[in-house]
């Protein structure tokens, strides 16, 4: 059994049982794995909470975000912390947005599909229209379980979309980052520009995925995982 712990944290519309797909490999192999429950408010409180996590977690960590999730393991701390793997993961510099990343480039589909919910505090939720989602999240996901996806998401709050990042590890972790060639979220080359600048030990691009490609894709995000861990084990 290994010592390695791999946390796992989802990212907007989605939730930890995103991750299904992709723990028995990683369990297979040996390690521990922990899917959190990323809270969607805030990036800061969400890094908090994720980092809450990794404090309890005796022996090394290594941390994979999707989506928002990216920037939530960028911005989580931890002595223990080896590595970070970004799975069609914001990757943010100090000072950046997720909402300033996905439109810095063209190709980002996503502002026209959001329905907004009003919060008692004046802040908003964000949800993806049911109706809109198969389409914009998970287009090569089987029609049924995508809109199993769609009813299931839970929704980000406005606060954590344009919530400026702080400085962020992985200048100063290892990085690995698999990401799809046909993501409406982000558009492929800002995934490039990421893995590109944070000096990834590797980058995948899968053919033809979609934004959810820990769903319809996991064997090979799961392979991208575990020559994470291998490498910082």
């Amino acid at each position: 059994m290994s010592d390695l712990t791999i946390v796992l944290v989802h990212g907007a519309f989605a939730e930890s049982a995103s991750w299904a797909g992709v723990v028995p490999p990683l369990r297979a192999a040996g390690h521990t794995v922990v899917a959190v429950a990323n809270p969607l408010r805030s990036l800061s409180g969400d890094a908090a909470a994720v980092s809450a996590v990794v404090r309890e977690i005796s022996g090394p960590v290594l941390l994979v975000g999707h989506s928002y999730g990216g920037a939530v393991i960028s911005n989580a701390s931890g002595d223990n912390v080896r590595g970070l793997v970004f799975a069609a993961a914001f990757a943010p510099a100090q000072g950046e947005s997720i909402a300033e990343l996905s439109g810095r480039l063209p190709g980002s589909t996503l502002g026209g599909t959001l329905h907004p919910v009003p919060l008692p505090d004046g802040s908003t939720d964000l949800y993806i229209r049911q109706e809109l989602f198969p389409a914009q999240f998970a287009a090569d996901v089987p029609a049924a379980e995508a809109a199993v996806l769609a009813a299931t998401q839970r929704p980000l709050r406005d606060v954590a979309l344009n919530e400026a990042s702080g400085p962020p590890s992985w200048p100063s972790l290892p990085s690995w980052f698999v990401f799809p060639d046909a993501d409406l979220n982000i558009p492929v080359a800002m995934h490039r520009e990421m893995a590109a600048r944070a000096g990834a030990r590797d980058t995948v691009e899968l053919a033809g995925a979609s934004h959810a490609l820990t769903v319809s894709r996991p064997a090979e995000v799961a392979e991208v995982v575990l020559k994470a861990a291998a490498a910082v084990a």
